[in-house]
């Protein structure tokens, strides 16, 4: 059977969609309200831009005010647009575009104009470029359809271009371009924004990769830092961009293409190490989980750097960010007060309610503003594939970057590779679909700095303190054999368990085990368990996250579909099985789980959450799983045990002894 092609997938998703809006006016709904846990689809996916026709109307007219945005210095600002339209309808809707003069894109032929021919398109010069976003016209006033006036409010990022606002008739469908706005602009477009930092490739090292206008021929990237109250230094920083011939496949290749503008990346290096001292909380740790125990005073011995980002023009001036700040990293296998936080599958949303927010990614917001609310308790942030939900739209990029600001900018954010960032068909991911719409890595690969040897391989270690973390690319091959089947065991065998006694193996898709039915009915991803169980028990790794499914779930230590360990709450002794823990419930739709009962799953939960770690030293470490609707616990374990644990014989996990003397 032949299969479907990219935009015939588009068109169904668009007949859904026309057919749920349908079902909401035919009850009677006069608005449209966007609710309920998604479907899973990129909402500007919904829009046949490539379809619409010019049908302006003299006596329509879109206004936006303030014409120049963030006068006093944000990255963000309020827009009111005020609609008049003399043919109102309940389908008309609103939509933003950046560049403003979206009507110019033509294609030529032999060009690398972003417009590709089509069948489907209707005249020239064409539509070829989709909005950053939507509303529909009468989101904020029921009765547009009879005044034929609506106010709506938008809140935009700086995104290095100027924006105009187009009001289209016909739905999502069958857009006809009614009026187009005035244009309106940030007053510095070019500017340094969205730092977000990473661990670098050795443990006194922090990257600090941002976005801005400025190519290196304008201005000279850098960043001024150093320990808070001293003296400044400055780092330079290399510059990288992508085009549209590095993507894969529409959308990215065609309507979903926008300029990424030129990321940016320094390496602070040298740095001192910091510490978070609790003296006798473990004495309590278990008391802790019940309320028994009030925790003594943590001592907090933090070198916290501060930093700004420059750029030095031609003419000798420079451009500064606002100034931000970060805690660096504690020396590997230092004995101190260590906090992760660990979530997949977040996406991002919009605070001004227009097209992803409360259908496509209804928990995204929750999730960061409960983590923006912890921030001074958590160290360093894995988010675990699955970033964005671009789906091959690029400027959703720079809304996510914007999103996450806050957190990204004061504590590491790590990145694994999921298949929302990865997979395109010929492209080399190990699964042939089109989930990153086109992107094949090259987006999140050039946006975020990992400490990889190639990131194009996603694949990379990193140390806090005294955990090390394996993380793994499932969307590259990870069988027994394979170049990344090598990494992962090198990087298992390389922990020294005395020295960092947590473990942690990380991974997109569920390579271990979850109760959520796959595509064979068995549960997670058969192959993965039957390549890398034997590692994982060999090395003893406490504890595999996964993402990909986008719920919540909790194993027992468990080892060829067996409970190793007795227990749910408190774990110690022999390290025997490994826990693996599913938590993809960053924000995504939610997934449920299948009607099999699983003898090795102690907890589930459909809902939108994240995984606290706490490391207290080397022999106690407590896990929280909180909801991200309010940031409370409604799971928790504890190990605490000594380095000859670690050591143990366990089944399929000893070493080689000899009856010599």
């Amino acid at each position: 059977m032949r299969s479907l092609s990219f935009l015939s997938m588009e068109y169904l998703f668009l007949l859904m969609s026309i057919l749920s809006q349908c079902l909401k006016f035919g009850s009677g709904t006069a608005a449209v309200v966007h609710v309920g846990n998604g479907d899973g689809v990129q909402p500007l996916s919904k829009i046949a831009i490539h379809k619409a026709v010019y049908a302006l109307h003299e006596n329509a007219s879109v206004k936006a005010h303030p014409l120049v945005l963030g006068t006093k210095g944000g990255d963000s600002d309020w827009v009111t647009v005020e609609i008049e339209c003399p043919k109102p309808s309940e389908d008309d809707w609103i939509a933003v575009f950046s560049p403003a003069n979206f009507r110019l894109k033509e294609f030529i032929n032999g060009s690398s104009s972003i417009c590709q021919p089509s069948d489907d398109m209707e005249q020239f010069p064409h539509i070829c470029s989709a909005p950053i976003k939507y509303k529909y016209a009468n989101d904020s006033d029921a009765d547009y359809k009879k005044t034929g006036k609506s106010s709506l409010k938008f809140q935009l990022i700086n995104q290095r271009e100027d924006f105009s606002f187009a009001l289209f008739s016909g739905g999502l469908s069958d857009p006809k371009l009614v009026a187009i706005s005035n244009v309106i602009s940030f007053a510095n477009p070019k500017a340094p924004l969205y730092p977000r930092l990473s661990q670098g490739k050795s443990w006194n090292e922090i990257t600090v990769t941002w976005t801005s206008g400025y190519n290196v021929i304008e201005a000279v990237p850098f960043v001024e830092w150093g320990m808070k109250g001293e003296s400044q230094t400055r780092s330079p920083a290399g510059t990288l961009t992508f085009h549209q011939n590095d993507m894969c496949a529409p959308p990215a290749r065609t309507v979903g293409w926008r300029d990424p503008g030129f990321i940016h990346t320094s390496f602070l290096k040298d740095l001192w190490p910091s510490s978070v001292y609790a003296p006798q909380l473990t004495s309590c740790l278990r008391e802790m989980m019940n309320e028994q125990c009030v925790p003594n005073t943590v001592f907090i011995f933090a070198f916290r750097y501060t930093y700004k980002l420059g750029h030095k023009l031609v003419d000798g001036s420079y451009v500064w960010s606002k100034s931000y700040s970060f805690k660096s990293s504690p020396y590997p296998g230092q004995d101190s007060l260590q906090r992760v936080v660990i979530f997949g599958d977040m996406g991002k949303a919009e605070r001004d309610g227009s097209n992803e927010y409360s259908n496509y990614q209804p928990g995204s917001l929750n999730t960061t503003d409960q983590l923006i609310k912890d921030l001074k308790n958590i160290d360093i942030v894995f988010h675990i594939g699955d970033i964005t939900y671009a789906n091959g739209y690029i400027s959703q990029w720079d809304q996510f970057t914007s999103q996450v600001e806050r957190i990204a900018s004061t504590v590491p954010y790590m990145i694994a590779s999921g298949n929302h960032e990865r997979d395109a068909p010929n492209s080399g991911s190990f699964y042939d679909g089109n989930d990153s719409g086109g992107e094949c890595g090259v987006v999140a690969e050039t946006m975020f700095y990992v400490p990889a040897e190639n990131r194009a391989k996603f694949w990379y270690s990193t140390d806090y303190g005294m955990f090390h973390f394996c993380i793994a690319d499932s969307e590259h091959d990870w069988r027994e054999g394979s170049e990344q089947y090598k990494f992962i065991e090198k990087c298992l065998a390389s922990a020294d368990r005395r020295k960092q006694p947590w473990l942690i193996f990380v991974a997109h898709r569920v390579l271990g085990y979850s109760s959520s039915y796959w595509k064979d009915a068995s549960f997670g991803e058969p192959m993965g368990r039957e390549s890398l169980q034997g590692l994982w028990q060999k090395y003893k790794v406490d504890i595999a996250f996964f993402g990909h499914i986008h719920n919540y779930e909790r194993t027992c230590p468990v080892y060829q579909g067996q409970c190793m360990h007795v227990g749910k709450s408190h774990y110690s002794g022999t390290v025997n099985g490994t826990i693996h823990v599913v938590v993809g419930g960053g924000g995504s739709h939610l997934s449920g789980f299948g009607p099999t009962l699983t003898s090795w799953s102690l907890y589930k939960d459909s809902d939108f959450g994240f995984v606290k770690l706490t490391a207290y030293n080397h022999s106690s470490l407590l896990f929280e799983y909180k909801k991200s609707s309010d940031g409370n616990v409604y799971d928790s374990f504890t190990i605490s045990r000594d380095y000859r644990d670690v050591l143990a014989c366990v089944h399929d996990g000893c070493e080689p002894t000899t009856l010599g003397s």
